[in-house]
């Protein structure tokens, strides 16, 4: 098969090579897809370049959301069937070197979440970390109907698939955005309050919304950056899903402050979570997905030969949705 690899971490031209490797093999509780689309997150891009982590196997194959076709099925596999339309998630996570900047990958079943025939490969490779993670941070505690949520960052890839099951919980959502365009994208993801935090008073505005009560949870892009104004906004009892924190790594934590409001931090990365949690929201989405029409954000194509201007794509840091690659050409 053809696909794209590195052999050490670095800058994406300098490391990422392109050519053909064996094509895998479906184990035992494993489902081999002939992949159409792969997604790339900032979490590979930060993988590849080593700034996440180490070099974790001697070869490692990029990406670890994709969209394709089942074509094995490997012992014991019931809950899929050969010609199916699927999306993937924790490709290249978890002990598996290669994930899906390729034409094949073989994965465990429960990875695996059959993709309507109303949607496309390309949109199916974003719902895996973008929707995956903002479903755990809505959801992980319980249901949301009635609450108050704000979402930072509402327009990007996370945040936007977190405005829209926000409301599909039966929220009021709130989302933050730091341009005009960004605004729109978040009205059109249906937010009931969105808030340019460049030019307005995030808190100001936040607390009228809700009548000076705060909010009930937060979904934030960025917990040490943010945190000075979010716990201004927040409501006793409420809660801090944090799935990234760029902009302050090591942030200073107020904990008596979050103790006398009983203020909650959920943290999270996908690989990490709960099976349990994990599957629950494979269904939920699947629910999500069936009701009605879902925006779905695709900040770029490329042919998987270009696995490398993908890579680069993300981490110039100014695009609207997931940067997919096209395994198919």
């Amino acid at each position: 098969m053809k696909a794209a690899w590195y052999e050490r971490t670095g800058a994406a031209p300098d490391v990422l090579s392109f050519g053909e490797m064996p094509t895998p093999a479906a184990g035992p509780g494993e489902v081999r897809v002939r992949l159409e689309a792969s997604g790339v997150n900032p979490a590979d891009a930060g993988r590849r370049s080593g700034s996440y982590r180490a070099m974790e196997y001697p070869r490692v194959i990029p990406n670890s959301d994709g969209a394709g076709i089942v074509d094995q099925l490997g012992a014991g596999v019931t809950r899929l069937s050969v010609g199916q339309r699927v999306w993937l998630f924790n490709g290249q996570r978890n002990g598996r070197a290669f994930g899906t900047a390729a034409e094949y990958i073989a994965l465990a079943e429960h990875l695996v979440t059959p993709l309507p025939n109303d949607v496309s490969f390309a949109a199916g490779a974003t719902l895996g970390i973008p929707c995956m993670t903002s479903w755990c941070c809505l959801f992980g505690d319980g249901p949301i109907a009635g609450r108050t949520v704000l979402v930072t960052g509402g327009a990007g890839a996370v945040g936007h698939y977190a405005v829209q099951l926000a409301k599909w919980g039966g929220a009021r959502v709130i989302a933050t955005v730091s341009s005009q365009m960004k605004a729109e994208q978040a009205r059109l993801a249906s937010a009931d309050l969105v808030v340019n935090y460049r030019t307005e008073d995030v808190v100001a505005k936040t607390m009228a919304f809700t009548a000076q009560r705060g909010v009930d949870r937060v979904v934030d892009v960025d917990f040490g950056g943010n945190i000075e104004t979010t716990l201004k906004l927040m409501a006793m009892n409420s809660t801090i899903a944090v799935y990234a924190t760029n902009g302050n790594r090591n942030p200073v934590v107020p904990i008596r402050t979050l103790m006398e409001r009983c203020i909650a931090l959920r943290t999270l990365v996908l690989p990490a979570l709960p099976p349990p949690l994990l599957a629950a929201a494979q269904a939920d989405i699947s629910k999500w997905l069936a009701a009605g029409t879902r925006i779905h954000n695709i900040a770029g194509q490329f042919a998987l030969s270009e696995t490398t201007q993908a890579h680069l794509a993300v981490e110039k840091g100014d695009k609207l949705g997931t940067v997919i690659v096209d395994c198919a050409r």
